[in-house]
């Protein structure tokens, strides 16, 4: 039974989940309704399983992304350049039926999400058959990540093909609305790393989560319900986490913010490498923060030169 690190492996994680183009406009001024408002529009490659991939990848992680993606140019170019970064890309389905998933957001001029729209639309090819048709990538992986952009019968597939693998799943739930998809799997679950919002959900609170200490004891709920180890992040407020034997919370690293988009998926990444590099799981979670704060100060979803020594350089 793995305890709150992985045991060292030269294996690729495997990687289940959205990858797609994301356009993000921040504002440059206060948002004014039914006209057009100056901004800046920047394209980048996205989708959480995607960035998550991407960031492990600098992290010198071996990594196996599953995905679909439309027969499109755009398609095209992100399996190019996923595939560049190192990415094992052959699991990756191409259809015709969807176009390659787009998330779209509106940023304020302060660097908080206003409003973000995602098209998704593409992973609903994701089957449990195609998924049972690469059930030998779970043995031959050392972990698995997904976010919950899968459907409830793919994820259910996924996490029982991990199970008879012995195959840690660590799961993101994406957002508010996608977050219940994982709720029928918790005690599967050896990471989650939620947000307020979707911590309030999965822990069934009828309040939201504005505290350190509320954060702490959704964290710990998580656990009781069979999370080996929950992380709660509060944006600039830091992040709250616990497991079956200890819990803490680790303060921002003060930065200034440019981009949210992708500032999740970098944190959730590092903890993985440092999780499966054997770090104890503070050190991980600091590691993570390091992660998210870079992102939060690059305008795009994953920071290209992201690597171990600039994030100690971050922390210090």
């Amino acid at each position: 039974m793995l305890t709150d690190t992985f045991l060292p492996s030269e294996l690729p994680v495997l990687v289940i989940g959205a990858a797609g183009i994301d356009m993000v406009g921040r504002l440059k001024s206060e948002l004014q309704p039914h006209t057009s408002n100056p901004a800046q529009i920047r394209y980048s490659f996205g989708g959480a399983a995607r960035n998550v991939a991407e960031n492990l990848l600098h992290l010198g992680t071996p990594v196996t992304l599953l995905s679909v993606i439309g027969n499109d140019d755009e398609g095209d170019n992100l399996i190019r350049a996923i595939s560049a970064a190192g990415a094992n890309v052959e699991a990756i389905l191409r259809t015709s039926q969807y176009p390659t998933g787009t998330y779209l957001a509106v940023v304020n001029t302060d660097g908080t999400l206003k409003y973000g729209l995602d098209d998704m639309r593409a992973l609903s090819e994701l089957s449990p058959q195609y998924v049972h048709a690469h059930e030998d990538l779970f043995a031959q992986s050392s972990l698995l990540f997904l976010d919950a952009n899968l459907s409830r019968r793919t994820l259910r597939t996924v996490i029982s093909i991990a199970r008879k693998a012995n195959l840690a799943v660590c799961a993101d739930p994406t957002s508010e609305s996608l977050a219940t998809r994982l709720m029928p799997h918790l005690d599967h679950l050896h990471l989650v790393v939620p947000n307020q919002g979707e911590a309030t959900i999965l822990c069934g609170r009828k309040t939201g989560i504005s505290t350190r200490r509320e954060a702490i004891a959704a964290a710990k709920c998580l656990v009781i319900e069979g999370v080996k180890i929950a992380i709660v992040t509060m944006a600039e407020a830091g992040v709250c986490y616990a497991t079956s034997e200890t819990s803490g919370f680790v303060p921002p690293v003060r930065t200034t913010v440019i981009d949210p988009t992708g500032a999740g998926d970098a944190l959730t990444a590092a903890v993985l490498f440092g999780l499966l590099n054997q770090m104890p799981i503070d050190d991980a979670v600091r590691l993570g923060v390091a992660a998210a704060s870079m992102t939060l100060n690059y305008r795009g979803a994953v920071v290209p030169d992201l690597s171990l020594e600039k994030l100690y350089d971050q922390l210090g």
